[in-house]
């Protein structure tokens, strides 16, 4: 057991630490909203890794092949992220006119709990690419474990664990800036935040768009996969 989980801890501290959108949206919801707000939005990210865990550990290996590579789901999911990054843009451009206002601001700084929560695990829910990751690293790691259902359970929680831990020094250092925040700083965190969504939203239509050129996600499991054998 100690061992599975040895194996997990490092995987858990280097998955905290992928770029993508939820690692933008976490810290810019620390710097923003705070603490809880922040791991609110992480404990749904966790969850939709849960899902996805699950989702590659219990169903058929053809079936999830299929459906990590599937370009329509890349597309659609492309689609809500830019669509909401573009949205949340907007709004935060209608709001830099009244940003003077003691409404505005705490309009901008609002806490919702649950919507955040929700929030997390959507966003990463809707990244498809996540479902082959967790597939690589069952392909990967599941023969060493014996594809023990004990030990896997181990093994994850390890993951999941060590990439909390990890997130909540990133939120603690990130809400250090909180002190430096002024109307005016708020927005451009979430203007930043905003167009990073809507980047991100473009590189996963253009998976869909050119599968061939996918190649960055496949190469980086590989490599994954290489070291742990």
């Amino acid at each position: 057991m100690i061992e599975d989980i040895l194996t997990g801890i490092p995987l858990g501290f280097f998955l905290s630490f992928m770029i993508g959108p939820v690692f933008f949206v976490l810290i810019e919801t620390s710097i923003t909203k705070g603490f809880r707000a922040a791991m609110s939005f992480d404990f749904g990210v966790v969850l939709a890794d849960i899902f996805f865990i699950a989702v590659a550990y219990f169903s058929s290996y053809r079936l999830i092949q299929s459906i990590k590579d599937d370009p329509a789901l890349f597309i659609f999911g492309g689609i809500i992220m830019f669509t909401y990054g573009l949205i949340t843009f907007l709004k935060l451009r209608k709001a830099h006119r009244n940003i003077d206002t003691d409404e505005e601001v705490a309009e901008l700084i609002k806490k919702d709990y649950l919507s955040l929560f929700i929030k997390g695990f959507l966003l990463n829910f809707i990244n498809i690419g996540v479902l082959g990751f967790w597939l690589a690293i069952i392909i990967a790691f599941g023969p060493k474990l014996d594809m023990e259902t004990s030990r896997m359970a181990v093994f994850f929680s390890a993951v999941l664990g060590a990439y909390l831990f990890t997130d909540i020094g990133k939120v603690l250092l990130a809400k250090q800036l909180r002190r430096k925040l002024t109307p005016t700083n708020i927005l451009k965190v979430k203007k930043v935040s905003s167009i990073l969504l809507v980047i991100f939203g473009l590189v996963l239509m253009l998976q869909g768009w050119f599968p061939k050129e996918k190649e960055f996600v496949k190469e980086t499991l590989e490599k994954i996969e290489e070291k742990a054998q």
